[in-house]
């Protein structure tokens, strides 16, 4: 586990840990537990991603025998 410095407000940082304290925590543990939300989150999107990306490469995308072509679907 990593430590970190964190820059914040005097009076953000006074709120906040009133918070913790109303909340039974510390306000390292709330840090900790939104920083590893966000982590969670990029995980989720990332493997979303690739998954449709997976689908998109793996798709056979077959038209049915057309050949669409610019003139025919603009009608010139």
């Amino acid at each position: 586990m990593k430590n970190i410095t964190l820059a914040v407000e005097d009076e953000v940082l006074e709120q906040v840990k009133q918070a913790a304290a109303e909340q039974g925590t510390t306000v390292n543990d709330m840090v900790r537990e939104f920083f590893a939300t966000v982590a969670a989150k990029r995980r989720t999107n990332d493997g979303a991603r690739l998954a449709l990306l997976r689908l998109a490469y793996e798709a056979a995308g077959d038209m049915g025998g057309k050949n669409w072509n610019r003139a025919a679907l603009h009608d010139r």
